[in-house]
C-alpha cells in the first residue's frame, strides 16, 4: 500500500530541492546594488508612514477586485476544456453564454472607465 506513495514522495523532494537550488542560484548570482530608494519600505501604491487618516484613491482596488472576478472566470475555462470531449454541445452552449456574459461585463466596465489608470 506505501508503495504507491512512493513517487509522490520522490516529486516532493525533488520539487523541494530543486526550489532551494533556485533560492540559492538568486541568491550567490543576484546583483546587489541597494540604494535608499530600494530600500525604503513600500506597500499598495502608498507611502507607508503618512497620516493614516489621509484620502486615498480607490481606484487601486476597484482594479484588484476586477482583476480577481476575470482571474476567477477564467479559471472555469481549463476543467471544461478537458471534459469538453465528455460535455459535448450542451456544455459548449452554457459555456458561451457564460463566455458571453464575461465579455459584457468587461466591456461595460470598459465603457465606465473602471480600467483607466490616470
Amino acid at each position: 500500500m506505501l508503495e504507491n506513495y512512493l513517487p509522490i514522495l520522490i516529486f516532493l523532494i525533488v520539487a523541494f530541492v530543486m526550489g532551494c537550488v533556485v533560492v540559492a542560484l538568486g541568491f550567490l548570482l543576484g546583483t546587489r546594488k541597494p540604494d535608499d530608494e530600494k530600500l525604503s519600505p513600500f506597500e499598495c501604491g502608498f507611502e507607508a508612514f503618512e497620516n493614516s487618516r489621509m484620502k486615498f484613491d480607490v481606484r487601486y482596488y476597484l482594479v484588484a477586485i476586477l482583476f480577481i472576478i476575470f482571474d476567477l472566470e477564467i479559471a472555469f475555462l481549463f476543467p471544461w476544456a478537458v471534459v469538453l470531449d465528455q460535455i459535448g454541445m450542451v456544455g459548449f452552449l452554457a459555456m458561451m453564454v457564460f463566455l458571453g456574459i464575461l465579455v459584457i461585463g468587461f466591456i461595460y466596465e470598459w465603457k465606465k472607465g473602471a480600467l483607466e489608470w490616470e
